[in-house]
């Protein structure tokens, strides 16, 4: 019994101690805002040249959760299926409306080198 004690306590010890995470702080993240906005050197993976959007996918997932906070997620998702189209490095994603309804759609356009959002619209 005493063994079990010893066993379960060892395994308690451990699962804790797996949860621990390193937080690197308010301020180290203040100091790299201030780099990348003072253009300072770095590695950083957006260099403006290379797609980091590839897939649709990823697009409507960025686009969900930026539509979804303006204009809600049960207005947005009545607009499936949607259009997404990569043109000269944008995603350019719109919904669709059942034929013969009334009404508008949304409309995002993204950059897909480094996730900026240039336009979001949504017709009447």
């Amino acid at each position: 019994m005493k063994y079990l004690l010893v066993i379960f306590l060892a395994f308690t010890i451990n699962s804790f101690a797996q949860n621990k995470r390193t937080v690197l702080g308010e301020k180290y993240s203040k100091e790299e805002l201030d780099a990348v906005l003072a253009k300072k050197a770095g590695h950083n993976v957006v260099d403006n040249k290379e797609l980091i959007i590839k897939e649709s996918k990823t697009a409507i997932e960025i686009a969900e959760a930026i539509l979804f906070e303006i204009y809600g997620k049960e207005n947005i998702e009545r607009q499936k299926p949607y259009e997404e189209y990569l043109i000269k490095n944008y995603w350019i994603i719109s919904g669709t409306l059942p034929e013969g309804s009334l009404g508008g759609t949304f409309l995002i356009i993204i950059d897909a080198k480094n996730a900026q959002v240039l336009k979001i619209t949504h017709g009447k």
